[in-house]
């Protein structure tokens, strides 16, 4: 494998090999989303906060979501790149805005792979023990441990990443493979669930209202959100799909997929289990609610699921994130290394390898939380902070980029400016509001998930090391982006002022 550098003044930039179609970017968002996954462990994760509420938190998240992925669309109809927000709010509102949303989701997709390392361990270790594996040498296997999980998740971590490298193309392949099974198993127990669970069906568990406090209801609609977050790698792979108009296709329709099966799930998890039982499992949820309805070996196949889900979220997590640096790169926002892509490939093969070792690196100071289940509970949390800061901004790049047609078309305004600007307030006055109720949960810090100093100090770390790379882009490598706010993609159109 040969790299061709992306020197300072290249005479034409990096070109990826577009080879996807609408199915394609459909595998890799819905892979990125990890439905499985989500199901699997977030829906426990947001019970222990809203309650018997799922269903009602689920769809509420969705609203505003679906807002900010109309704004994603909208947006790349105009200018596909796979920096898309970095370069879509860069150029609307502002280059350090628009650096930080390409930076926070460099560091919320690293600490993501990190804590999915995690899961990935633990669901190989819970399928060890199934077969019988309980102990190797002198050592207990633990399923709840963050050394053994991390430590087993490594290796499932470090031979995606190599596949990724080798070409998108067979990595959607792999994907979609992977999802089949995934969502068969998922809709078959789900929908078996539904029908034979012990506990009765109830409408209060669509009432929003009911949820037992404000704090709760912007904590849950946080966690609501890290749960859709994923379907913009459609977006992220945009400059490889053979039309741009399919990576919009590919968002939409992994959204309501998303919506279908989390709301399925929702509702068979509290028709088979208790509120405790719920929050109680973590990363053991899903195999927990296949032993509850199913003998062995047929009670095997979710945890089977959620492991498949797991490798393809980790596979999937690697892919946009390189290309989002990639488009940095070009812009001299981040270093030459990033912009390498592999003759061989076509692929950005050196920042796809980096990027694996920074989530091995994360995955591996994680270890101070010792605890599996806790160590979710704090990642979810910070990047649900993180990502609705970043989705935030971009659809606010939207309102603003697009104002113009509020004069012309007040239909097409409506659609692509006060839908998400609405959405964009909606997500920040949520993460403002739980960023105030950690402060003022806690007096101290300490490394602990129900800390609300450490929960707020983790989002923190991951904006104000964005202020600082930003800095050191602008006066350092002196890069043109914070003169202008265009990233280098001459192949998309520029800004267009009629109806997009």
């Amino acid at each position: 494998m040969t790299d061709k550098p992306y020197g300072a003044d290249p005479p034409a930039r990096p070109a990826l090999r577009k080879s996807l179609g609408v199915l394609d970017g459909v595998a890799i968002a819905a892979s990125s989303t990890a439905a499985t996954t989500t199901i699997g462990i977030g829906l426990g994760v947001t019970a222990g906060v809203v309650g018997l509420h799922l269903p009602a938190i689920m769809l509420l998240a969705f609203v505003p979501i679906l807002g900010i992925a109309g704004a994603y669309a909208r947006l790349n109809r105009v200018e596909p790149n796979a920096g898309n927000g970095y370069v879509w709010v860069g150029r609307s509102l502002t280059p350090w805005l628009g650096f930080m949303v390409g930076w926070v989701n460099i560091v919320a997709t690293v600490a993501f792979l990190a804590y999915t390392t995690a899961v990935t361990g633990s669901a190989m270790l819970q399928l060890a023990g199934q077969a019988g594996l309980h102990r190797v040498g002198g050592l207990t296997l633990d399923p709840g441990s963050t050394a053994q999980t991390t430590a087993v998740g490594i290796v499932a971590l470090a031979a995606v990443t190599l596949t990724a490298v080798t070409g998108i193309r067979s990595a959607a392949r792999l994907q979609s493979g992977l999802l089949v099974f995934e969502y068969v198993v998922l809709i078959g127990f789900c929908g078996y669930g539904i029908v034979t669970g012990p506990h009765p069906f109830s409408l209060s568990w669509f009432d929003p209202f009911a949820i037992p406090s404000t704090s709760a209801l912007a904590q849950g609609l946080l966690l609501s959100v890290f749960c859709y977050w994923g379907f913009d790698a459609a977006f992220s792979v945009n400059e490889e799909v053979r039309e741009p108009r399919d990576a919009s296709r590919a968002g939409f329709i992994t959204l309501g997929t998303m919506l279908a099966l989390f709301l399925l799930g929702s509702v068979a998890f509290q028709r088979v289990l208790s509120q405790d039982e719920l929050a109680g499992h973590g990363a053991e949820g899903l195999a927990y609610f296949g032993e509850r309805l199913a003998a062995q070996p047929l009670a095997t196949l979710p945890l089977v699921a959620l492991m498949f889900s797991a490798v393809a979220s980790l596979q999937a997590g690697v892919i946009p994130t390189a290309r989002g640096m990639f488009a940095m790169s070009r812009d001299r926002t981040l270093g030459p290394v990033w912009g390498r892509v592999s003759s061989r490939y076509g692929t950005p093969a050196a920042g796809t390898l980096l990027i694996g070792a920074l989530a091995t690196a994360v995955a591996g100071l994680a270890l101070v939380i010792p605890r599996l289940a806790d160590m979710i509970l704090a990642t979810v949390n910070a990047v649900g902070i993180v990502v609705a800061l970043s989705y935030a901004l971009t659809a606010l790049a939207a309102a603003v980029r697009f104002r113009g047609l509020l004069r012309r078309d007040w239909r097409q305004g409506v659609r692509a400016v006060v839908l998400p600007g609405l959405s964009a307030a909606a997500l920040l006055g949520l993460g403002g509001y739980l960023c105030w109720s950690f402060y003022t949960s806690a007096d101290h810090l300490e490394l602990s998930p129900d800390n609300g100093w450490f929960l707020l100090l983790v989002p923190a770390v991951m904006v104000a090391s964005g202020l600082v790379a930003a800095a050191w882009a602008k006066w350092v490598r002196r890069s043109a982006y914070f003169r202008t706010g265009d990233g280098t993609d001459a192949d998309a159109p520029r800004l267009l002022t009629t109806t997009p």
